[in-house]
């Protein structure tokens, strides 16, 4: 391999194939470096690259995803390299910017592969150029602390069951406030809610057999950071978790969903994964106490907006943990200031947090520690 020592590298999304299966894998499912992004710049930082172009082909504008994922790289790149003093530079761009680098033929010839799937005939293309790449740095300390409430169980006290949603959002950029109603105040406030409901269940003598832990964590929209330094700092036994429940966004109804019914439904990701018992305990509860549409489209891990990857409870199944991840879908104020909460809709709300509560019961409640039955998809660490 020729070395990318001193120059910028090109790094686009995903995993070609050949023959219908990924390149790196060998198989019909991901790799790793098909998965992560984070991957491809870590090793492309390692061999010495000095700045990093991530592209989709796919996209001939730069979307709000991609600046907040090139954002949340930088990030990252800090928080998992301790010993890094590089903090290469890492720039989404569009493919018009690339031809102005390299050139049509050039790109034409990356881009067509890429959005295909399919490797490059020519494996290494090289041309050396003029490059004048001006960039600001900007290095801003913070601290930032996981908030975590405990009611001890009755039996299986050394048991535990998690309820978890962030608390951070995007501030305030020029002046104006982004309140994050839905995304995650909806989920900070659910989990406060039941931490009243099980402390009542407690005090009324009915309290859970499995100790619950209530976390709300920050640094999520950085890049999943609260949940990840909790997850590499566990203060309850990651192997006597049961189970995590991450409630990231459940106020709203999502824009264009028109198809079954739009006021009573819930995204359910994760249910099938980890633990064989988990899937038949929410269609349970559902059946028995709330009827809600429990829809599973973001459940795949290589669904295109990748929403398995894009909250807290991945963390804790790249540990094992068994996870559900509840969820109501994008509208037209992701991320945005308008994202308030007068369009907040409580009785939905209220409906999905008492199906989540009772979910939690039913785990903290049951005989057993959920089984740790099922494999990740490969590529998932």
């Amino acid at each position: 391999m020729r070395s990318i020592k001193g120059k910028v590298v090109l790094i686009f999304h995903g995993e070609p194939k050949n023959n219908g299966k990924y390149l790196v894998s060998g198989t019909s499912g991901h790799s790793i470096w098909g998965l992560s992004i984070n991957e491809k710049i870590l090793a492309a930082e390692q061999k010495g690259a000095v700045a990093i172009f991530i592209i989709n082909p796919s996209n001939n504008i730069l979307l709000t995803t991609a600046v907040e994922n090139s954002e949340k790289s930088n990030s990252n790149l800090v928080q998992q390299k301790n010993n890094s003093n590089k903090n290469i530079p890492v720039i989404s761009i569009v493919p018009a910017v690339v031809k102005n680098i390299i050139g049509n033929k050039e790109t034409a010839e990356i881009t067509d592969a890429a959005k295909a799937g399919r490797p490059l005939k020519n494996t290494f293309i090289e041309k050396r150029i003029k490059l004048k790449l001006a960039y600001g740095n900007e290095k801003i300390l913070a601290e930032a602390s996981n908030i975590i409430g405990y009611i001890e169980g009755s039996d299986k006290k050394d048991e535990f069951v998690f309820l978890t949603a962030h608390y951070d959002h995007l501030g305030k950029h020029d002046g104006e406030i982004y309140y994050g109603a839905d995304d995650d105040g909806s989920g900070t406030a659910s989990v406060i809610e039941m931490a009243e409901a099980f402390v009542k269940a407690k005090k009324d003598g009915h309290g859970p057999k499995r100790s619950i832990v209530f976390m709300t964590v920050s640094g999520e929209e950085k890049g999943l950071l609260g949940s990840q330094y909790y997850a590499e700092h566990p203060v309850f036994p990651l192997a006597s978790t049961t189970a995590d429940l991450n409630i990231d966004m459940i106020g709203r109804v999502a824009d264009g969903r028109n198809y079954d019914d739009s006021a009573n439904y819930i995204y359910i990701i994760g249910d099938d994964k980890l633990s064989s018992d988990i899937k038949p305990i929410t269609r349970e509860v559902n059946e028995k106490y709330t009827k809600l549409v429990l829809d599973h489209q973001f459940d795949d891990p290589d669904e295109p907006d990748r929403i398995f990857y894009r909250s807290d409870h991945y963390n804790f199944a790249k540990k094992g943990v068994p996870i559900i991840f509840y969820f109501d879908g994008i509208n037209k104020d992701y991320h945005k200031p308008s994202d308030t909460v007068d369009k907040i809709n409580f009785g939905l709300m209220k409906k999905r947090v008492r199906y989540i509560f009772l979910t939690a019961w039913e785990i903290a409640n049951r005989d057993k520690m959920l089984k740790r039955d099922l494999r990740l998809p490969e590529g998932i660490k």
